[in-house]
């Protein structure tokens, strides 16, 4: 059975149930449902592994000991499985026992439960749930990697999803980036608006064959970090951290914007960055405060683009997605980010992605730019990914695959220019006020004639902003 049928069963059979109210109850309704069977699993491993182990839950909590259905007329189901979950599993789960002492892969089982509900109300339906759910066994490595296709399929139903600027990365795209920056285990990697753990999990994938030891895999585990703001996705890269063997992930539910940059020290910078930070959102007068008054913006993206600047080491490497808006905008704050990027850092390269690379959550154009911190930029290099033929744009039905960007691949460590790649210098850079926006010169589309609808509003909506901002400093002025 395929993930997006078993998750199309899971919601008929909640659009059913009368307290479950919409497609954001649906996923925190599956999410505690999913962390408990994921845990279970990973304790029976822990059992297997350790002779003293011993689990934080009750055994009258545990997914063994009252999800499982043996045919045999004993489960819970009905009006006696809504008791239990509402007057026995929540409460008890939400009030357990956690200290400094506690391990950590003992306590997130606390931080867990402290955000999340049992919205259904029909005990039946409930029951049908978890039987759907334990068809899928996460003891096997492969239905325990397609963790990832259920969260993209849930999340595809999700009207809103965009307007919110939770994009889920297709693995495509996470892997190329990974793969460029090839990380190490004894580098400390971090995306500072994680999701699911999509980035993470990608790095884990890339370096499989590095962790030999046991020792190794706890290095890895110590180097991985991650913060996500929002509960649902918090909760989704737990499990699927636990799920690809980090037992106690480093995942903070936070906002990573809310600390001032100027208090972060050498131990708070990471070696590699990766990550897709949330755009077109705004943050509020407070959360700027936590920047420069030169690099303080509303749009989330700039803030993030400064807060990575301020959290890389010295020599570390970033490869992270960005709309189209970043590198054109002309507002104080963007300008700034970009002038201190490119004083810092040196982007080497910015490889410009096709719309609807993000369909059906966006058809915003987006760029992927990867840069270190080995010295000022001195020049950049554009791909423009190409699009295959017969294609007019990608869409959920005709997504981007990982092999297309074997092009991108068979370039990187031999740079010329071609039909897709051209360089521009820093000094081209600054004449044009630090803009970015630079198209191919080796396409028919290079003029602005040909820019795309989406682009040219993108460009209207930032002029407007601008003149906006003008007419606030001439009232001030006059006044």
């Amino acid at each position: 059975m395929s993930i997006e049928t078993l998750v199309k069963r899971i919601q008929n059979i909640m659009r059913q149930d009368a307290g479950v109210d919409g497609d954001a109850q649906r996923i925190s309704q599956l999410v505690w449902m999913l962390f408990l069977k994921v845990y279970d699993a990973k304790e029976e491993f822990w059992e297997f592994e350790e002779d003293d182990f011993e689990s934080i839950l009750p055994e009258e909590c545990r997914w063994r000991n009252w999800a499982i259905d043996n045919k045999d007329g004993e489960a819970l189901t009905g009006d006696d499985l809504l008791e239990f979950v509402n007057n026995e599993l929540f409460p008890t789960l939400k009030v357990l026992e956690v200290d400094a002492h506690t391990e950590k892969r003992k306590a997130i089982v606390k931080y867990v439960f402290e955000d999340a509900n049992n919205y259904m109300k029909n005990g039946t339906l409930l029951r049908q749930v978890i039987n759907v759910l334990n068809e899928v066994d996460f003891t096997e490595n492969e239905e325990r990697h397609a963790f990832n296709d259920i969260y993209e399929n849930i999340l595809k139903d999700l009207q809103s999803a965009g307007s919110s600027g939770e994009f889920y990365t297709p693995r495509s795209v996470t892997e190329f980036m990974v793969e460029m920056l090839q990380p190490k285990i004894d580098e400390k990697i971090a995306d500072f608006a994680c999701g699911t753990g999509g980035f993470l999990t990608s790095a884990l994938a890339y370096m499989e064959d590095q962790i030999k030891t046991p020792e190794d895999q706890e290095t890895v585990q110590k180097n991985l970090f991650g913060i996500e703001k929002k509960p649902l996705p918090y909760l989704l890269a737990i499990t699927n951290m636990i799920l690809h063997d980090i037992d106690a992930p480093n995942i903070l539910h936070d906002n990573s914007l809310s600390k001032n940059v100027r208090d972060y020290k050498d131990e708070d910078k990471y070696d590699v960055i990766v990550m897709n930070p949330p755009y077109g959102g705004t943050e509020e007068t407070s959360i700027q405060n936590n920047f420069p008054v030169a690099l303080q913006s509303s749009e989330t993206a700039d803030l993030f683009m400064a807060l990575i600047i301020y959290r890389l080491k010295q020599n570390g490497r970033v490869a992270v997605v960005l709309p189209n808006s970043f590198l054109f905008g002309d507002d104080k704050g963007k300008v700034a980010v970009r002038k201190k990027l490119l004083e810092e850092c040196n982007l080497h390269t910015i490889v410009r992605l096709p719309e609807g690379v993000f369909s059906p959550y966006t058809s915003i154009p987006t760029n992927l730019l990867f840069f270190d911190k080995t010295g000022s930029t001195k020049e950049v290099w554009y791909f423009e990914h190409p699009l295959p033929e017969g294609y007019a744009r990608y869409s959920k039905t005709r997504p981007l695959r990982k092999s297309e960007f074997e092009l991108e691949k068979a370039w990187w460590n031999n740079r010329v220019e071609n039909d897709y790649a051209w360089k521009v210098s820093i000094e081209n850079i600054i004449q044009t006020g630090y803009n970015l926006n630079f198209r191919n010169p080796h396409s028919a589309n290079n003029n602005d004639g040909n820019k795309t609808a989406i682009e040219l509003v993108q460009e209207l909506e930032q002029s407007q902003k601008n003149v906006l901002a003008l007419l606030s400093a001439l009232e001030k002025e006059l006044m």
